[in-house]
């Protein structure tokens, strides 16, 4: 059956884009996610932290932007969301590019694997969601722009939160104390091979050359994305990312 792909431009990390999500993952799997938000906050009657993870190259921050979108311009059904992410939380480059971390024995600078588990401020991250989940919280970003953190950036007040990020569900020591702080969780599952081609025709646009980008996935995207793929808890619900950009809804509860 051919698909109805509506379009849509919104803003993610400070970038203006265009994307199509088809009617069918709007109607079956988005909106009943953000009804599932809403009973959540009538449920616990208090502020609701959900997570939307996934290896890197899924989308996971343009769906994430979209869900807020979706749940004002339906805010007749369901209760409005807030996204953020959590790349705000790496450490800044300038820590970055004195601090080392042991990899495959070697200890080489955090800012030659950026992105990686390692790279982030776990502590401050469990304070800024434990903060966000009480009184609200100023919240840091990742700037597309400058490609460094900007601390405090927004204020974060509203009810219901979607944090997106890719090692949200990891099992791995600091990781778990993160893991524990959210209410809902879905992953959106990918093939590898789509996650590549996407990635590195990301660093392609982004100014590298081809070269340069396979050089970098083999080095520390690929890395990423087999940690998120194979060391991810159990979620709730798990999306699966489909060639042309669009989802669907996987069956039963996803267990790493």
């Amino acid at each position: 059956m051919e698909k109805n792909f509506l379009t849509y431009k919104i803003e993610v990390d400070g970038l203006l884009k265009e994307v199509s999500f088809s009617e069918k993952a709007i109607e079956e799997i988005f909106m009943p996610f953000l009804r599932e938000l809403t009973d959540l906050k009538m449920t616990m009657d208090r502020k609701v932290i959900a997570y939307l993870v996934a290896p890197p190259g899924a989308g996971k921050s343009t769906v994430a932007k979209f869900l807020e979108r979706l749940s004002y311009e339906r805010s007749n059904e369901v209760d409005t969301i807030r996204a953020l992410g959590i790349d705000g939380y790496q450490f800044t480059n300038a820590y970055m590019n004195i601090t080392t971390v042991e990899r495959d024995g070697e200890q080489i600078l955090m800012r030659d694997i950026k992105g990686a588990p390692e790279t982030f401020d776990l502590d401050l991250l469990v304070e800024k969601i434990r903060e966000a989940r009480q009184d609200g919280t100023d919240w840091n970003i990742y700037d597309r722009k400058i490609h460094d953190v900007l601390p405090d950036y927004w204020s974060v007040e509203e009810d219901i939160l979607l944090i997106e990020g890719n090692y949200l569900l990891l099992k791995e020591a600091g990781w778990t104390n993160v893991r524990v702080l959210g209410d809902y969780s879905v992953f959106i599952d990918a093939e590898p091979e789509l996650l590549r081609d996407r990635l590195i025709n990301r660093k392609v646009a982004g100014g590298l050359s081809r070269e340069e980008a396979e050089r970098f996935y083999e080095f520390s995207d690929s890395k990423n994305v087999e940690c998120v793929l194979k060391n991810s808890a159990r979620t709730d619900e798990t999306w699966k990312l489909l060639p042309d950009g669009d989802f669907e809804k996987q069956c039963g509860i996803r267990n790493a």
